[in-house]
């Protein structure tokens, strides 16, 4: 199904010599609370609308081997995104249409990572003090 992957251990990935959209990528499945900062790099997939557009998605991303998801704090729109995505995708490489893959949950979602790397242009794009700037985010 799907395993968990700590704040520190993407920020490993993003910085190795992987290549994102090829070895592995970032999908945020935030709604209106995308706003504010994200993972750098990563693909916006609004939770609201996950299920009618998850076979798209797998399309896009079947060649990737690693696949991240998270929400604000992964506790509910990530996960389940994670195991409708995982269903998906196992299903094409149970039909032979697909590579050997991993989905990921970002343990404590974008909320941890930011408070962590928000000043780190390499690991978050797009992020605001007025949005994340509260003293509970750091």
């Amino acid at each position: 199904m799907f395993k968990y992957i700590s704040p520190d251990e993407l920020a490993a990935i993003m910085k190795s010599d992987k290549v994102p959209g090829k070895d592995y990528c970032v999908i945020d499945v935030r709604d209106d609370d995308w706003a504010g900062g994200n993972i750098k790099g990563a693909q916006n997939a609004p939770s609201s609308q996950f299920y009618v557009h998850v076979h798209d998605l797998v399309e896009r991303t079947k060649d990737i081997p690693t696949v991240v998801f998270h929400c604000a704090l992964s506790q509910v729109r990530g996960p389940k995104a994670a195991r409708i995505y995982a269903q998906a995708r196992d299903q094409l490489e149970g039909d032979g249409e697909d590579i050997p893959h991993q989905v990921l949950v970002l343990r404590g979602g974008f909320s941890d990572f930011q408070a962590k790397y928000r000043d780190d242009p390499e690991l978050v794009e797009n992020w605001s003090k007025e949005v994340w700037g509260h003293p509970e985010y750091f």
